[in-house]
Parts: C-alpha cells; structure tokens; sequence
C-alpha cells in the first residue's frame, strides 16, 4: 500500500488514498461489520469527488472570466486564496476587501457584491450575482458568466 502511495502525487488521489485505508482500518474495528464502514466511505468518497468537480469547474469558469475580461494572471483562479484577489481584480474592487471575506456574514454579502460586478464586467444583468446565495444556482452561475455569449 505504501509503494503505490507513493506514486500518487496529485491531492485529489491523496484524499482518495486517505479514505480508502481509512475504510480498511475500520472494517477491522467494526462491530457491525464491514457494511456500515463501506458505505461511508463510499459516501466520503463522493463527496470527495464531487468537491473536486466543483472546484475544477468553478476554476475553469475564473479563469475563463478573466481572459475574456482582459484580466492579467487568470492562473490565479487555480489557487485557493489567490482566486479572490483575482475575482476582486475582475470586479475591479479594492484588494482590500479581501479582509471582508474572513467576517462571517459579511463574507456572504461582499461575495454577493463581487459576482454582481463580475456579472457587469461580463456584460450581463447583475442580478447574476444575488443568485450566488441560492444553493445548487451558485455553480450554475460562474459557468453561465463565463462561457455564455
């Protein structure tokens, strides 16, 4: 197990790793057997996965913002923190307001207020940017920004 550890060396399959032996170290120590351990790191696994996804996309969406924005280092959308400067840049807001984001609660209305001028920088209605806060539009909205005529 370790040999092909250490052959993998993206993150994504260092989590998957994790979980995997995870799950074999609690079917030895499972009482209930092996179903209960199986089926949450089957669980994990997914959302593990889906989380990949999501940031994939949401990245590839960033990026994608700022090229047709003229936005120099659009790179930065793959970097967790650096990609709200590089939103910050696209909506042309004070770097500043990166110390908004770490409130809680007014995280929430200054994303809101990015996505908004992100959505204008774009050429589209603001009103983009309030749907961030509705779960399951929120990934549907950096796409459309992005990729939408």
């Amino acid at each position: 197990m370790r040999a092909c550890l250490s052959r993998l060396s993206l993150p994504g399959f260092s989590v998957l790793a994790a979980v995997l032996m995870l799950a074999r170290v609690g079917w030895a120590q499972s009482s209930d057997g092996p179903l209960p351990t199986a089926i949450a790191g089957t669980m994990i696994l997914v959302a593990v996965v889906f989380a990949l996804a999501a940031y994939v996309y949401v990245s590839l969406a960033l990026q994608t913002i700022a090229t047709k924005t003229s936005t120099p280092n659009g790179w930065l959308a793959w970097i967790p923190i650096a990609n709200i400067f590089l939103m910050l840049s696209v909506a042309k807001k004070p770097m500043w307001w990166f110390l908004l984001f770490l409130i809680p609660l007014v995280n929430i209305v200054i994303a809101v207020m990015v996505w908004m001028a992100i959505a204008e920088a774009r050429h589209k209605p603001n009103w983009w940017g309030i749907l961030t806060i509705v779960p399951a539009v929120n990934l549907v909205v950096p796409g459309y920004l992005a990729w939408s005529d």
